[in-house]
């Protein structure tokens, strides 16, 4: 008998459900991440980082910081970073030298223009109110300020695609029971499903306040790197 996977959560149930899922995966979160991307994340989360193309010194917001990836690699190229998540787990897991703080990115504790950049890493289809949070990051960056985020994505071609399908819908769910927990496993390669479509997303961050806001696809389609400057003039 084959069980259909539960629906996926929407409003307060999923802000919920993704703050104790992360919590339950962050001390094995790295492993899993590394093993499931045959480590290619690395070298992704370098170009998120360079992205940026800001001077030394500037301040940076990583969104959604999780263990602290992004924020380790920006403060190697001499960036200033502060870290809010979410989950209070992965924060204690986070060890990246940042200050921290436990935030919803659609409620950031921080005054308007208050960064020069933002990252954030696969965290956009965890967002509860996207267009809200995409809001909240044009808000605190200063005009002129950098935005880059890292997200996943699914392969055009064919091919990879197919490999893809079974690799992140068949193995990952596999992997994660195995390392660390199953049902956080299944829901991740299912909440791709919660990201517009490339024009719409676009769409979206413009409307936030961006401007000059590009798509590039990272392995053939296997992640994409969204990168947008905040506009002079403040979202409504």
């Amino acid at each position: 008998m084959i069980t259909e996977p539960r629906p996926l959560p929407e409003g307060e149930e999923k802000t919920a459900r993704v703050r104790s899922m992360f919590d339950a995966i962050a001390p094995r979160y790295d492993l899993v991440n590394r093993l499931m991307t045959f480590g290619l994340d690395r070298g992704w989360r370098r170009d998120t980082v360079a992205a940026l193309a800001l001077p030394r010194g500037s301040l940076l917001l990583d969104v959604a910081c999780g263990t602290g990836d992004l924020s380790r690699l920006a403060r190697r190229r001499g960036y200033r970073v502060i870290g809010a998540d979410l989950s209070a787990g992965m924060l204690a897991a986070n060890h990246s030298g940042a200050p921290l703080l436990q935030a919803d990115c659609s409620h950031l504790p921080f005054p308007d223009g208050a960064f020069d950049g933002l990252v954030c890493g696969y965290a956009l289809r965890n967002f509860t109110d996207l267009a809200g949070a995409l809001a909240e990051t044009a808000r605190v960056l200063r005009p002129g300020g950098r935005l880059a985020i890292l997200e996943v994505d699914a392969p055009r071609s064919a091919f990879l695609r197919a490999g893809y399908d079974i690799w992140f819908k068949k193995v990952v769910p596999r992997l994660g029971a195995a390392l660390s927990d199953r049902d956080a496993y299944d829901y991740l390669p299912r909440s791709v499903a919660y990201l517009p479509p490339s024009p719409i997303l676009r769409r979206m961050v413009a409307d936030a306040g961006y401007s000059g806001v590009g798509i590039r696809p990272l392995a053939g389609g296997l992640s994409q790197l969204l990168y947008a400057t905040r506009s002079g003039i403040p979202a409504p």
